[in-house]
């Protein structure tokens, strides 16, 4: 049963979890919420029932509860000294899985199907953002974030160049993301709420076709003869819009957010981070134009009708080129 009563009362939980982090007036409010969150999100991990599922979950586990001895280990020290922000920014940090913490967070994303992995990648990042908001504002947690998120960026691009697996590959690719989320927590909350926001989409977008096509490593999406061009060209499309190439949806978040940084003279985060999104483009744009030549000349052509592709292909990578195109299309207008 795809949607157990289990499954939606476990999601309820992880949603309440997340608003009540993000809505608490006080930490230990917001403790509580992220607690919730994480108990709830466990047994989402292990309804897999396989050893990978329970390994990732255990792996997940024990990372967030060291996040949550380190919140209640800053409890004692004075609210307003800057040893309590700053430890309360590397639990908000480790919990996100950004640099330097981001150990946990491709191991865990290896052994999580594709509708897990949308969760850790939107959902689970929500409250721990949110939370980091409210102490940005302190001048030594603004500069170590600006640190972590440039950190994060050049691990994120470098890590994922020699990835065969798909969820490892957008493990990385969503690290330099963080990179540059955490850069735009520093500058606005609207700037971190537009990049959010758009991240999300793609990345779920990206996922849910690989659900689709049950693709987890690379090589699948070169052997896979059942799938029609269409669904092969919105592949690569997918992978360059994640890279953020102009004119995918991609690109308009990092637009928004090299203005921004350029206006706050910002300017050597904006280089490491643009430097890190080139290399992250290389290799997805290495990976799509590969995968478009290597698709034969009658698979381009040819509509293969086979039984694992189901009526609603068509409807569906319609809609994920229409997520894809026409954002950029608005915005250039």
């Amino acid at each position: 049963m795809l949607l157990s009563s289990q499954k939606m009362l476990f999601s309820f939980l992880l949603v309440m979890g997340t608003i009540l982090a993000m809505s608490s007036n006080s930490w230990l409010m917001a403790w509580i919420g992220l607690e919730l969150n994480l108990m709830s999100f466990i047994p989402i991990l292990t309804s897999g029932k396989d050893k990978f599922s329970c390994e990732a979950a255990l792996k997940y586990f024990l990372v967030q509860a060291i996040g949550s001895a380190l919140i209640i280990f800053a409890a004692p020290i004075s609210i307003n000294s800057e040893v309590f922000y700053s430890t309360i920014l590397f639990a908000l940090i480790l919990k996100l899985g950004a640099s330097p913490f981001h150990f946990w967070l491709p191991a865990v994303m290896e052994g999580l199907n594709w509708i897990q992995a949308i969760i850790l990648m939107t959902i689970q990042k929500l409250a721990p953002m949110f939370l980091i908001c409210h102490i940005v504002t302190n001048p030594l947690v603004s500069y170590i974030m600006i640190l972590c998120a440039m950190l994060s960026a050049l691990v994120g691009s470098v890590g994922g160049l020699n990835q065969t697996s798909l969820r490892k590959m957008l493990a990385f690719s969503s690290l330099n993301h963080i990179g540059w989320m955490l850069t735009a927590l520093t500058i606005s909350e609207s700037s971190w709420f537009i990049y959010f926001l758009f991240y999300c989409i793609i990345s779920t977008s990206i996922c849910l076709l690989f659900n689709f096509q049950q693709t987890f490593y690379l090589p699948q999406l070169f052997m896979n003869k059942t799938l029609t061009p269409y669904t092969n060209l919105v592949n690569s499309f997918s992978l360059l819009s994640l890279g953020g190439l102009p004119p995918f949806t991609g690109f308009i978040p990092k637009w928004i957010m090299i203005e921004s940084m350029t206006m706050a003279k910002m300017l050597l985060p904006a280089l490491i981070l643009i430097a890190s999104s080139l290399i992250t483009l290389y290799f997805y744009l290495r990976m799509a134009v590969s995968y478009l030549l290597l698709i034969s000349f009658k698979t381009k052509l040819t509509l293969n009708t086979s039984s694992s592709i189901s009526s609603l292909s068509p409807m569906f990578v319609s809609i994920n080129l229409f997520l894809l195109l026409t954002p950029s299309i608005f915005i250039l207008i």
